[in-house]
């Protein structure tokens, strides 16, 4: 159902914004008959913000028939301002993040500490055959999945013995709720400089990270791709070889901390 229409605000913005809201919580994407029905709104007027959102590329049409978010959201949130400082890391991020994008034929997604949740300010699409689209601004919880547990394996010590004082959700037979477990992974995921998801917050999702730092030293974020569970250990170890590539060059182009 359509949201409540914002007081003193614009009818159709609002519509435009809860059909988006629709196609971010559905990676498959939605038919317009789909929209029609979840918006409650005339048949025609979702048909004229999706002609609109298709031809500045915000939506992109799948071989189905489906509507799914376009590659200019990437574009987009590139230029929203951060908190690494002057640099915008999503900005500098992005371009690299595409020709990894392009070299390894899966989607990556760049993501940083938020609060108690992992958050992605940068992500790439694949090519059609891909499974994955992430969604820049999904919010991840930081102890299961690998640029989640990245990004918590690089907490100062206080923050990081707060987060592992309370409860921890199960998401998977695989999600490690165990604090003393956890810890552990966690120093090792800091000395080896990597973090595999074997499909701890999705059972059918397995994932790589690797830490993106400044040239002074600074870690900033997680860089990471997400795959099928069934993809051979050749393939994993070609993503981390290309993921370190990107990261490192990521991390050279940012200014000293």
């Amino acid at each position: 159902m359509a949201q409540p229409a914002i007081k003193n605000g614009v009818p159709v913005i609002d519509r435009t914004f809860d059909l988006l809201d629709l196609l971010e919580r559905s990676p498959d994407g939605l038919a317009p008959r789909s929209l029609v029905d979840e918006l409650d709104v005339p048949r025609s007027t979702v048909y004229r913000i999706l002609n609109s959102l298709l031809a500045r590329r915000i939506v992109r049409r799948t071989a189905i028939g489906n509507y799914v978010l376009g590659q200019r959201l990437v574009s987009l949130a590139a230029r929203v301002p951060n908190d690494v400082g002057a640099a915008d890391l999503a900005q500098i991020a992005t371009p690299i993040m595409q020709k990894l994008c392009d070299e390894t034929g899966e989607p990556n997604k760049l993501s940083v500490r938020d609060g108690d949740q992992a958050n992605v300010i940068a992500a790439t699409v694949a090519g059609p055959k891909s499974s994955f689209a992430p969604s820049i601004t999904s919010r991840y919880p930081l102890h299961a999945g690998a640029a989640s547990k990245m990004i918590m394996a690089h907490m100062a010590a206080d923050d990081l013995a707060r987060h592992l004082s309370v409860p921890l959700i199960r998401y998977t037979p695989r999600t490690v709720t165990d604090p003393k477990h956890l810890a552990r992974e966690l120093a090792q995921v800091k000395k080896l400089g990597f973090a595999v998801d074997l499909g701890e917050h999705n059972a059918r999702v397995h994932a790589i990270a690797v830490p993106v730092f400044d040239m002074g030293g600074r870690f900033l974020a997680a860089l990471s791709i997400p795959f099928l569970a069934d993809r051979d250990q050749a393939f994993r170890e070609r993503l981390h070889r290309a993921l370190a590539g990107a990261a490192l060059e990521i991390g050279r182009r940012m200014p000293r901390s």
